[in-house]
């Protein structure tokens, strides 16, 4: 899959493929990241991509002319490469929020044009001839759109065979099945600190269902983890995933439990 990024800021990007279990994506290219800096597209002697918006107010806009003439190089390069078309995305307070189920289909298509704004935003016009959609991180603003490219990067990259060292790791992440991940315990089984360490009211010893053994009893241990901190923390994803019929009518008993 191709990702290709019109940025302001390209020297953002350049470390972000060099570290990190998700830089396998990038180096056998299951992730190819070009980058188009928007100020190589820019028409006078300054590299100008900005001016003040018509009807006043603060801040500046990105200008049409700049943007239009990067498109237009990226989709003459995919046509070169012999690659798709693939859809422009927007990174703005206006979109919808990024979510899971759309991470993973973007990483099963070829990839996407990602549109990274700065200053007050970029002229509605180009957004009108050329966004096909548009994605916020959450209820904040940023100062531009390169680090939710890089989110939504590696969001994608984390999911492309072979880059995580066991395959199934992401079948179990947070919102994977609509829930909350479980708690997770590595070694020591019981935890003895000095007391200048100690953390009051913590649990010491892993969960004993954790070391029994029996797959089936610590399978449902996480589930049930799973149903109750996505009850206590995000009640709206448990509506969502029993719309969308993903709870059982265990989980359900078990949910009845915690009222």
């Amino acid at each position: 899959m191709r990702f290709d990024v019109i940025t302001l800021f390209p020297e953002l990007f350049e470390p972000f493929a060099r570290v990190g279990v998700t830089r396998r994506a990038f180096e056998s290219r299951a992730v190819d990241v070009r980058l188009w800096p928007l100020r190589d597209h820019a028409d006078d002697t300054y590299r100008r991509v900005d001016d003040r918006p018509f009807g006043g107010g603060p801040g500046m806009v990105m200008m049409v002319e700049p943007l239009v003439k990067a498109m237009a190089a990226i989709r003459a390069d995919q046509a070169a490469a012999g690659h798709e078309r693939t859809p422009v995305i927007l990174f703005s307070p206006a979109g919808r929020p990024l979510t899971q189920a759309r991470v993973e289909a973007l990483a099963h298509s070829p990839g996407a044009v990602l549109v990274c704004g700065r200053y007050e935003g970029i002229d509605q016009r180009f957004i009108d001839g050329h966004i096909d959609e548009e994605i916020s991180l959450g209820d904040y603003v940023l100062s531009g759109g390169e680090l939710p490219a890089l989110t939504l990067m590696d969001a994608v990259a984390r999911l492309q065979p072979g880059v995580l060292h066991d395959a199934a790791s992401h079948q179990q992440d947070s919102f994977s099945d609509g829930l909350l991940d479980c708690p997770h315990y590595s070694r020591p089984e019981v935890l003895a600190l000095p007391d200048e360490l100690a953390m009051p009211g913590v649990e010491c010893a892993v969960p004993p269902v954790l070391m029994s053994g029996h797959h089936a009893h610590i399978a449902r241990w996480r589930r049930e983890q799973q149903l109750a901190i996505t009850r206590a923390r995000r009640p709206e994803l448990i509506d969502q995933a029993r719309a969308a019929g993903r709870l059982s009518k265990q989980d359900e008993q078990f949910l009845k439990t915690l009222l």
